[in-house]
């Protein structure tokens, strides 16, 4: 028999992923392809198949051990020649994942609350919403005490901000099933019971919402007041509700609004468009509005920076996100390296990027490492709005509909096309004095766009 080592295959644009499910021990005979460890990156999980097939020898990995390619998983014992190698690994993102599929105790809350409450009593205390008792994920940090649940379970209880630790299991040996994940969750809402981070959160000195004096979420019985319909939410909104309700509450947002003139640019995309008719190629003004940005990015470097510590770090690379309204919700494709590449380019990779995120395909390597975004309302109307900072970004563009004003040229009012612009900005990295500077150089470069070059 011979010995054949197993590694970790390419798993895309990750360096280090966490080891957060071993479904082999030694002495297990597994078949080629068949899965041997589930690893976590900050985007997905994914599981690591064999290359072989064989008996298990020795498990070189264990709970916690952050892993890369090349990282050694097992040793079989097994007949090496002929076997099929390993497919790549690729994660999925989470929006293509398929949803939960609804418990009996999801229709009928009532018994699972019942046999929590007798498992796991707890004073009755301020409902806190589950996500906002979710930790932040660290895929480089080994976790602790990791809690006995299959991977599905453990991405519902993400995009719930179920803390696993604190979930009593009632399946096999403790284990912890998507009906457990359900009824905490319910009791949590009801008031039933409180997690530890609410908890910290009441006490007096205690925790980073301390003094907040927050009542209880209302709840009520809508049904009493006429007819109503209940529908679950699209998975991705599920998942990016956290990191939104996050985001604002953590990052000091402050807002500009200003108007470009865009109507010589304009202009000149449309004529250019019709000149490049027969590539295939559409020149959209957010291209353009990518290549702005990246100018003013290297002007003003803080707002292509992120916190640290007490430490700033200025990104030295231009990777420029971009919303995209999808049936399931909004999702963030990336540009990277936008200072690189030409208007065309631009427009090509962002319609890519955009089919992509309808059909539910963007890979997370695909929606990772922005370094500032633009969300875009521009087919829609509307003037202005309030765009939500991305963290760790520290900024983020927001765009409307543009329109025909009337504006003084000091001799007469003339028809201008004017865009509007809507700046978020992290008042713990920028002042206002800087966000009002870039906002005025970034509508000075889309109204003469030949500044780009200079």
């Amino acid at each position: 028999m011979a010995s054949i080592e197993i590694q970790v295959p390419d798993i895309g644009d990750f360096d280090e992923v966490t080891v957060i499910e071993l479904m082999v021990k030694p002495g297990d005979t597994v078949k080629a392809e068949q899965s041997l460890i589930t690893v976590e990156s900050d985007k997905a999980s994914m599981e690591i198949p064999s290359s072989h097939a064989g008996v298990v020898k020795e498990v070189k990995v264990k709970l916690g051990d952050k892993v890369k390619q090349g990282s050694l998983v097992l040793v079989l014992e097994g007949e090496g020649a002929g076997a099929p190698a390993a497919a790549p690994v690729s994660a999925a993102p989470a929006a293509a994942a398929p949803a939960p599929a609804p418990t009996a105790n999801a229709s009928n809350p009532a018994p699972a609350l019942a046999e929590y409450a007798q498992a796991a009593p707890v004073s009755v205390a301020i409902a806190a919403a589950p996500a906002a008792a979710m930790p932040a994920h660290n895929p480089t940090t080994a976790p602790v005490g990791l809690p006995h649940a299959s991977p599905s379970v453990r991405k519902y209880a993400r995009e719930l901000g179920v803390p696993l630790g604190e979930v009593k299991g009632s399946g096999a040996k403790g284990r912890i099933t998507e009906a457990d994940v359900q009824a905490f969750t319910q009791a949590v809402m009801s008031g039933a019971l409180q997690t530890q981070a609410a908890a910290a959160q009441a006490k007096p000195n205690g925790g980073d919402g301390a003094g907040l004096g927050l009542i209880p979420w209302p709840v009520v019985d809508f049904a009493k007041f006429g007819p109503i319909e209940r529908k679950d939410r699209p998975r991705i909104k599920k998942i990016s509700a956290a990191n939104l309700h996050r985001n604002w509450v953590m990052i000091p947002h402050v807002t500009n609004h200003d108007d470009a003139d865009i109507t010589d640019l304009e202009a000149f995309r449309v004529s250019t468009n019709k000149e490049n008719e027969k590539s295939g190629i559409k020149v959209t003004m957010l291209a353009f509005l990518i290549k702005a940005c990246v100018a003013a990015l290297k002007k003003f470097p803080e707002f292509n920076a992120s916190i640290d510590g007490d430490q700033l770090v200025y990104k030295q690379y231009f990777h420029i996100g971009f919303a995209a309204d999808t049936p399931n919700g909004l999702m963030v494709p990336v540009i990277k390296d936008a200072d690189k590449k030409g208007i065309f380019q631009i427009s090509q990779e962002m319609g890519e990027l955009a089919k992509k995120a309808r059909d539910g395909k963007l890979s997370p390597a695909e929606m990772s490492g922005a370094s500032f975004t633009i969300s875009s309302l521009g087919g829609i109307g509307g003037r202005y709005f309030t765009p939500i900072i991305n963290a760790p970004e520290v900024a983020i563009l927001g765009v409307c509909k543009s329109q025909m004003e009337p504006v003084w040229d000091g001799k007469a009012f003339v028809p201008r096309l004017m865009l509007p612009l809507s700046l978020s900005w992290d008042h713990r990295v920028i002042d206002g004095a800087a966000a009002a500077r870039f906002n005025v150089y970034l509508g000075q470069i889309l109204g003469d766009f030949r500044r780009v070059l200079l």
